[in-house]
């Protein structure tokens, strides 16, 4: 593990495109293994026989709620990271050991509320989430698994928070393990919990809760190690300065999201109401697959964002300039690639998903490939531009451009995806559901390219 002895040198000095890929690389183990172990109770409740299509479809229902608690996760944890981030680029370290605190105690106490309230009024949550045409037992299972989820939201949340801070610090491998631990564990007890010991979707459930209480604890003590800042009770400042800087830093995350989680509610009553479990199932599995993808971009742009926030805060806006163009350019090569093999092998990915088991509804099974393939297709051909959509976010963000970073950030599953997701399928069906992502990414783009390009010109100008 490498040794930061003197971080403002290291932040600041080492060339850029070396610096971004050192921070970068566990970063994207991070999110490429947290992508996994996010589609790994898809996986493997798919492998339940009878009733895999019912229970995929309820795994798919529960992630707008998984969503929500991320969102709020991002929301503590990238407002605190930044702006800690550009007051250790300063010089300012009480100020940056005040929000690591801070952000994290709200982040907790949150998390208690939503898992509280959560279960309290769970019968109404679940009828938000669900469609009509919804099959009973698919409802049932949903709220089996939505419930434990729930408890698990202090830890999600904590979990976001402690990791942020670490990344933003410099300390992205510190981040990693505590990340990776948590998603080993949840793929080792998946297999053992739902099929093993035929716990069904309540297994995926404990299983997923189980890695993140083991990311938590785990992440707790790396936050002690080297010179990261040490979360302390004494530290603990609620006041409007931070919560300010906690929104105005973190809102983008909390948008991005939280939109996201509308939008996947939208998608699948939508679904739901048009191909009732299957439709819904083809869209879950196909989002899961896109995540995984997308995870791996997003790691890479985690890498760098403590690049970006440092070195604005140290007033080295060169440095921020040159690491968003090297990002963009890899970014985008890796998409394509990416892209172009899961337009070619979309049928095959989608069937992984599915159990082929004798009981297995067949045509049903069926609709569901034809479905995921589809919007697995359309969603890869626009896949490249995300490589753009995501670093000029991740820029906003990370020099506190809070209202522009909330747009682009608010664009993709909210702005666009909104009134897509209700207008598409009144118009084509079906099909408008499976071209729902891929025309609001396409919009995403148009409104990224004259915030990037004004950004970047003021930073030429700052030099």
């Amino acid at each position: 593990m490498k040794v930061v002895k003197n971080r403002f040198a290291y932040m600041t000095e080492t060339p850029v495109p070396r610096l971004i890929r050192e921070l970068a690389i566990p970063t994207v183990i991070s999110m490429l293994v947290t992508g996994i172990y996010n589609t790994a109770d898809t996986y493997f409740v798919g492998r339940i026989p009878d009733i895999a299509i019912q229970a995929t479809a309820a795994v798919g229902i529960v992630f707008p709620v998984m969503a929500i608690i991320q969102a709020f996760g991002f929301l503590f944890g990238h407002g605190s990271g930044n702006f800690l981030s550009r007051m250790l680029g300063a010089g300012k370290k009480q100020e940056a050991s005040e929000m690591a605190t801070t952000g994290f105690v709200l982040a907790i106490s949150l998390g208690l509320l939503v898992a509280v309230f959560g279960n309290v009024f769970i019968d109404g949550l679940i009828g938000l989430l669900v469609s009509s045409d919804v099959s009973a037992s698919t409802v049932e299972m949903t709220k089996s698994y939505a419930g434990i989820i729930l408890f698990g939201a202090p830890f999600m949340m904590g979990q976001f928070v402690i990791n942020n801070q670490l990344r933003f610090q410099g300390s992205a491998v510190y981040a990693m393990i505590g990340l990776v631990s948590g998603a080993i564990i949840n793929m080792i007890l998946d297999p053992l919990l739902i099929l093993a010991f035929d716990m069904g979707i309540k297994g995926a459930a404990i299983a997923t809760v189980a890695g993140q209480i083991t990311s938590f604890f785990i992440l707790l003590i790396g936050s002690r190690k080297g010179e990261n800042i040490r979360l302390n009770i004494r530290n603990l400042k609620i006041n409007t300065y931070y919560i300010l800087q906690i929104i105005n830093g973190g809102i983008p995350s909390l948008f991005r999201q939280g939109l996201a989680a509308v939008a996947t509610t939208l998608l699948n009553r939508t679904a739901g109401d048009l191909g009732g479990d299957a439709a819904i199932s083809g869209m879950s599995i196909t989002t899961r697959v896109m995540m995984l993808l997308i995870s791996a971009l997003i790691g890479f742009g985690q890498g760098y964002q403590p690049v970006c926030s440092f070195n604005y805060g140290a007033g080295k806006k060169e440095r921020v300039k040159e690491g968003f163009y090297y990002c963009v350019k890899w970014g985008t090569i890796f998409l394509v690639i990416v892209g172009a093999v899961c337009f070619i092998f979309a049928p095959g990915i989608i069937e992984l998903f599915i159990s082929d088991s004798e009981n297995a509804d067949a045509a049903m099974r069926l609709q569901v490939i034809e479905v995921g393939k589809t919007a697995l297709r359309c969603q890869s051909v626009i896949l490249p531009l995300n490589a753009f959509i995501v670093m000029t976010n991740m820029m906003l963000q990370s020099i506190g451009k809070g209202v522009r970073a909330s747009i682009t950030a608010s664009a993709r599953n909210g702005l666009f995806f909104i009134p897509a997701v209700l207008i598409l399928p009144a118009l084509f069906g079906l099909t408008g559901v499976e071209i729902t992502q891929s025309v609001a990414d396409v919009c995403t783009m148009m409104i990224s390219i004259p915030f990037a390009i004004t950004e970047l010109k003021k930073l030429k100008h700052d030099r």
